[in-house]
């Protein structure tokens, strides 16, 4: 089964194109980003710390199965309800680097919605490890977990 997320990555640039059209309206859609319960439900990953304002900042930690803990760390620069967050991205302890995320939100219908996600990376080489990762494969499975988390609320 083809993955519904869809990932661009031209050659020779230090970004990527992310888009996923949801069986969910857009309100929830934007709940799924900006309300600690949610992103842990779909995230798989502990909230401790989100402030989902303009010039807010968040903080989670993950712990894998080994029982290592990764820290995400972020500003909030901009935040539009139900329409945009643009925010920055750290993993913490890896090489990635920092990582500018502009999210944008679309109704189709009442029901459904789109979401548009532009990843700039601080470089062309730091791109590329990421996608060297099952990252693609993540990003798909990530935003599943978002429609069937959410889906109950409809």
């Amino acid at each position: 089964m083809e993955p519904k997320t869809k990932v661009s990555a031209e050659d020779n640039k230090q970004e990527v194109t992310i888009t996923r059209d949801f069986d969910l309206p857009l309100h929830l859609l934007f709940r799924a980003f900006t309300e600690a319960e949610f992103i842990e439900q779909w995230m798989g990953t502990k909230v401790l710390k989100l402030e989902s304002k303009k010039h807010g900042s968040y903080q989670f930690e993950t712990t894998d199965p080994k029982g290592n803990k990764y820290g995400f760390t972020g500003t909030i620069h901009d935040l539009i309800p139900d329409e945009k967050i643009i925010r920055t991205f750290e993993m913490e302890r890896t090489p990635f680097g920092v990582q500018l995320e502009i999210y944008s939100f679309k109704a189709l219908t009442a029901d459904t919605s789109r979401l548009d996600m532009h990843v700039v990376y601080e470089s062309i080489g730091k791109r590329n490890q990421i996608l060297q990762l099952p990252f693609i494969q993540g990003i798909n499975m990530a935003h599943n977990r978002i429609e069937t988390t959410l889906a109950k609320l409809k």
